[in-house]
């Protein structure tokens, strides 16, 4: 019997070899978010773990000739992994969209210090017009990280949903691209209301 070749050159095997790469990360990342909801793997951990894979993920789609969108990848290789996709679409763990992987809450003076430097700085990126997805979305991700982790606020802080959807929009964007000049002004307004909201809260607790 005639040997059966996946690939004709050496660009062939490498994508392979990368989509192969990005099924076993997909796979991985439904199996974790599972196990998380089933509370079998801690919340540091997971944190741990799925920001390893959201990176990898990023890292090996770009290795890819042509972009690769997870639910096209899903559908033509029939995976079913509706958690895998939801964690690729926010792009951030669970524990920071949703609170619960620090412990930073329990020191309030240390974690209002945290979190108004985080308001600060992407603000500043944002009067710099500092406006590329690499730079702002870690930016986006440590303030609402911080939001997650001040236990003062509110659970129904209205600003942790308006900043999840941004980053689930920088995620579907590529790392070199930028907000306009509409979005960035956009963004900014958000920031600075969720600034003065938080200061507010934080006056009312004193």
């Amino acid at each position: 019997m005639d040997e059966i070749k996946l690939f004709n050159s050496t660009t062939e095997r490498e994508m392979y070899e990368n989509y192969a790469a990005l099924y076993a990360i997909v796979m991985s990342l439904e199996h974790l978010e599972r196990a998380f909801a089933r509370d079998s793997v801690s919340a540091n951990d997971y944190t741990s773990e799925c920001s390893k894979l959201l990176l990898q993920y990023k890292t090996v789609s770009q290795m890819v000739t042509g972009e690769v969108h997870i639910n096209s990848f899903v559908e033509k290789y029939k995976l079913n992994c509706p958690a895998a996709i939801r964690r690729l679409e926010v792009g951030i763990p669970s524990t920071i969209e949703h609170g619960g992987a620090s412990n930073l809450g329990n020191n309030n003076v240390k974690q209002v210090a945290k979190t108004v430097q985080d308001f600060i700085t992407i603000m500043d990126a944002l009067n710099l017009e500092m406006t590329s997805v690499d730079k702002l979305h870690p930016l986006l991700t440590d303030l609402l990280q911080s939001i997650n982790s001040a236990s003062f606020l509110p659970s129904d802080y209205r600003w942790k949903s308006s900043f999840r959807d941004w980053l689930i929009k920088l995620n579907k964007m590529k790392a070199s691209d930028e907000l306009d000049m509409e979005q960035s002004r956009q963004l900014l307004f958000e920031v600075d209301q969720a600034f003065s909201d938080f200061k507010h809260i934080l006056e009312s607790h004193e």
